[in-house]
């Protein structure tokens, strides 16, 4: 059994996520105590217990102390299950941090699954829709495996009531394991604003703003279309596509900042990324962690890529990892380019 304190490192719900994911994908019994003790509400809210019944789900696990609030759990997988799932969370928490739980143990299993998701799309502590999509999803390929996302419907804070559609289909064999080092050559570069609503003059500014600060202009300036559920939503979205990689960063809209301010949050962000030469920002490399650390483990070969900061968030993702794979990870850090490897034991 993997024994883990939850309020080790960065002490939120990454640790939870991670090891749920890396229990049901070895079928190690997982022992957690101090869940989320880093955050101003510790214990499990109704987002991490949704993550925690979909990873039983998922493989028949036996689970002690899956209710709102607690702050222990106990958790013992059985084999992963390919098939067909439905997961909903009744608030506008993130159903796409439900995905990432049971996609690595998915990715292993002996067919494809369909996974339909219901909840937050689109929120400012997750992934949102369009980084899965765009950004992390073409890296999935490139291990021999797939993930098809589809968005059906948006799902913003408060109201939530957001839908995805996921397809995951393992490799035929191993995952295969390789190397991101460098970003390549840029392809491309776009910004949307998903307003769904709003009046149209707050995505105007925003795009304007933007487009200002960044130099884009016409077609790299869009307006997206989101269907939503109810209530208000906003969320800024860049994307810069390059040779071997794309990013996606996402500002969003609150009511204590103006439009001008939500622009310049992200162009901020993107200025930072650009500075650097490295393959991927802090919240690609955050993902990218775990995926290469599978494909070192089944491809029993090292692989590495660069990004451009390390975050506590990265570092607390990697030592979790290494308490359930015979991986190691080295990290490497300069001041605008840091470097990643993970190793078989």
């Amino acid at each position: 059994m993997v024994e883990l304190d939850g309020s080790q490192g960065e002490g939120g719900g990454q640790i939870l996520r991670t090891s749920l994911a890396l229990s049901v994908a070895t079928g190690q019994p997982l022992a957690i105590e101090k869940i989320r003790a880093g955050r101003a509400k510790p214990g499990l809210m109704r987002q991490h217990l949704a993550c925690v019944n979909a990873a039983a789900e998922i493989s028949g696990a036996k689970v002690e102390g899956a209710e709102l609030g607690s702050q222990s759990l106990s958790f013992a997988p059985g084999p992963v299950r390919a098939g067909e799932y439905r997961f909903s969370i009744s608030s506008a928490g993130s159903c796409m941090l439900v995905l990432q739980t049971v996609l690595p143990p998915l990715l292993l299993a002996g067919a494809a699954s369909r996974v339909h998701l219901s909840g937050g799309t689109h929120n400012p502590m997750a992934p949102p829709f369009h980084f899965l999509e765009r950004a992390f999803a073409p890296l999935v390929r490139r291990l021999g495996a797939d993930l098809q996302l589809t968005l059906r419907r948006c799902g913003f804070y408060p109201a939530g009531g957001g839908e995805v559609e996921a397809t995951i289909v393992p490799a035929a064999g191993a995952l295969q394991p390789f190397d991101l080092m460098a970003r390549g050559e840029h392809r491309s570069s776009h910004a949307e604003c998903l307003a769904p609503g709003l009046p149209r003059h707050v995505p105007t500014r925003e795009l304007d703003t933007l487009g200002g600060a960044m130099g884009w202009s016409g077609e790299q300036l869009r307006f997206g279309t989101a269907r939503q559920n109810e209530g208000p939503g906003n969320a800024l979205l860049a994307t810069l596509a390059y040779e071997h990689v794309t990013e996606v960063f996402t500002a969003f809209g609150e009511k204590s900042l103006s439009a001008e301010q939500v622009a310049h949050g992200l162009v901020k962000e993107l200025r930072e990324f650009q500075k650097s030469e490295a393959a991927v920002g802090p919240h690609l490399a955050d993902q990218l962690a775990l995926l290469l650390a599978l494909a070192a483990w089944q491809g029993k070969k090292a692989c590495a890529f660069t990004c451009s900061d390390v975050t506590q968030h990265t570092r607390t993702n990697c030592a979790v990892i290494e308490r359930f794979l015979p991986v190691r990870f080295a990290i490497v850090e300069s001041r605008q380019i840091c470097t990643v490897r993970v190793s078989p034991a």
